[in-house]
């Protein structure tokens, strides 16, 4: 299964990044961009890749242990930025962003302890992608329609495994399908 860790906003925050997607699309030149889909819309804590289907217990155990020593944290959508000249525009983060950092980090040692190859350890950047480009472009207008994006605040309860399921028609545009394998309460509580 080809799975990560992430963060799934609550419906009513997708909603407000939703619009603010909408004005970013009426930006000359948008188009260009492949635009992500609603459900595609999470933090990525730890891209595992494929993991064999042995292993997944091992991990969920290990998540499990993660989201459990994690105290739920307040976070919002707010500004935005871009990685790799122009190839991804994503919205930022704002609130106890060294709390989602550390969730990041226990999510990426509890895969290395089940086994999970995960090559070189990077600081973790709070991102939500919103469009991406085959090849470099300015998208500094977008960034910057980005900047003034704030939305509203929500508590983080919960850390999801998800698995990801890349698109196999060849239908330009396709979008990977998202689905929860398994939920894990931050702090031990319900």
């Amino acid at each position: 299964m080809r799975l990560f860790a992430a963060v799934l906003p609550p419906e009513h925050i997708v909603d407000e990044l939703a619009a603010e997607v909408d004005r970013l699309r009426q930006l000359p030149g948008a188009g260009r961009l492949r635009w992500t889909a609603r459900p595609g819309w999470h933090f990525t804590l730890a891209f595992y890749g494929e993991v064999a289907d042995d292993v997944v217990p091992a991990l969920s155990g290990r998540l499990a242990r993660a989201a459990h020593r994690s105290a739920p944290f307040s976070l919002a959508l707010a500004g935005g930025g871009q990685f790799g000249q122009g190839r991804a525009v994503w919205a930022g983060a704002r609130g106890d962003v060294e709390a989602l950092r550390l969730l990041a980090d226990r999510a990426e040692a509890a895969a290395r302890k089940a086994g999970v190859p995960m090559g070189e350890h990077r600081r973790y950047k709070a991102h939500l992608t919103v469009a991406r480009s085959r090849q470099a472009m300015d998208v500094r207008p977008y960034v910057a329609a980005l900047a003034e994006f704030a939305g509203g605040s929500w508590t983080v309860a919960d850390l999801a495994l998800v698995r990801s399921n890349l698109p196999a028609s060849g239908v330009p545009g396709e979008q990977p399908r998202y689905e929860v394998v398994d939920r894990w309460v931050l702090g031990g509580a319900g």
